[in-house]
């Protein structure tokens, strides 16, 4: 696969082309405008060549591993060829196994059914990466304002008592800092205990070879990756896999069944009962190649000009405020977390998609304790990915400063929990809720 890549490849253009890269959206006080997409980090639009590969495979869409018909045959092929394609993209060991799941969430929950014994977090992670560990003992260490204090943290409760699992977040979801993983993987190795990454935020933006890291567990969603259909991978070592109870009982993961017995089989089927989900798999797959086509310096270069450009524009206007987790990072992917003064973090977000078309997160991004431990009751997130562009990273500055300098040119209000411009004169389409006369599709 070659991926199409815009004729301009300098550093701020769009990198490549993603599903919705045209899309105009309505304004509160009337016309379109084409959407600037900054939600990136929350979910990936599809690249187009994903989209074409999805497309592709749909008319001989089957059974997979139990059919002997011809799409029984191409479908299986397409999952089984996706999940070499996997252990490719992130250089899985000999001994690594790719589990395919739901999303990051899942493959956390798979693996933390598999520990056995402690595992250790610290206290940034996101939710998925701080809760499933509860259920074999989870210890939790507080970060430190710099990251060698915080490594260091890790070293003195590693030592205190052992532990089966280090679970760290490859970079932050709430700032885009980078953790040192192939440092930590050492640590963790040294006193006896494996490695996790949450991979979800790392993986779009920097490629992750386990071999190189020394990382025994990677997780990552398909919808943070440019393939936003439904899928999810966990990558590693199979004895822990080999030896627990399959996540799901069902069709797929046995050898073996009778009344009185189940014969289990090995990772990876072990843990994916059921049919498959085929077309998120070889979506998965075709963002990989995509993204290995692109080359990872081209990715990093186009990243680090617009997130340059946004952090030093965000600077320059008053009353703005950036986030920071450690104040010795020196390396983040293209998250820029901020506040405004005297606007809330919603009230900010309502304003910029009402006002300017443009898409950003607020809130506490799943990430309650990080927010909890920066004094915050939200912030506004805007993510970059390779659909980005310079013009859009101006068109966010030029707004954010319009609402410092002027305010807003409506009034907003929470209702529902959410905040809207007052009146809302946007409409908004509704995909399956109702037929053109109102009444309901089954009624």
């Amino acid at each position: 696969m070659t991926a199409v890549l815009t004729a301009d490849r300098t550093a701020t253009a769009p990198i490549a082309r993603v599903s919705g890269c045209e899309l105009q959206v309505p304004l509160v006080a009337g016309g379109t405008c084409r959407y600037a997409n900054f939600d990136y980090a929350a979910s990936a639009p599809a690249l187009e060549l994903v989209t074409q590969r999805v497309t592709e495979l749909l008319p001989t869409y089957a059974s997979v591993h139990r059919g002997a018909g011809f799409a029984s045959r191409v479908s299986t092929d397409a999952y089984e060829g996706a999940r070499a394609t996997v252990a490719r993209f992130v250089n899985a060991a000999d001994d690594q196994v790719v589990v395919f799941t739901r999303n990051t969430t899942d493959s956390l929950n798979l693996l933390a059914g598999c520990v056995p014994g402690d595992t250790v977090v610290l206290d940034v992670e996101h939710h998925a990466n701080l809760l499933p560990w509860k259920k074999n003992g989870r210890r939790v260490v507080e970060a430190a304002d710099t990251i060698e204090e915080t490594v260091r943290r890790l070293i003195a409760e590693l030592c205190t008592k052992p532990a089966a699992l280090v679970a760290i977040t490859g970079a932050s979801n709430v700032t885009g800092e980078v953790l040192p993983i192939e440092r930590i993987a050492t640590i963790a190795h040294r006193c006896g205990a494996r490695i996790l990454v949450d991979g979800a935020q790392l993986l779009p933006h920097r490629r992750i070879d386990l071999i190189a890291c020394g990382v025994d567990y990677l997780a990552f969603s398909g919808h943070k990756l440019y393939a936003p259909f439904g899928a999810g991978v966990l990558v590693g070592r199979r004895d822990w896999l080999d030896a627990a109870e399959p996540y799901l009982a069902g069709g797929g993961a046995v050898q073996e069944v009778t009344l009185t017995e189940t014969r289990w089989a090995p990772a990876p089927q072990r843990h994916e009962a059921g049919s498959p989900n085929v077309l998120g798999v070889a979506a998965i797959a075709a963002a990989c190649e995509a993204l290995c086509d692109i080359g990872s310096a081209a990715t990093t270069k186009h990243e680090r000009a617009l997130a340059d450009r946004l952090r030093g524009g965000l600077d320059a206007i008053d009353g703005v405020h950036q986030l920071r987790l450690w104040a010795d990072c020196d390396e983040s992917v293209g998250i820029v977390t901020f506040t405004v003064d005297g606007f809330q973090p919603g009230q900010v977000a309502a304003y910029l998609s009402a006002e300017h078309g443009i898409g950003v997160r607020d809130g506490r991004f799943c990430a309650h304790p990080v927010l909890a431990r920066l004094g915050l009751p939200g912030a506004v997130r805007a993510s970059l990915g390779l659909g980005s562009c310079a013009d859009d990273v101006d068109r966010l500055m030029s707004a954010v400063s319009t609402l410092v300098e002027q305010g807003p040119s409506r009034e907003y209000a929470k209702t529902d929990g959410h905040w809207n411009p007052t009146p809302e004169t946007r409409v908004f389409p509704s995909f399956g809720a109702q037929h053109g006369d109102g009444s309901a599709p089954c009624a």
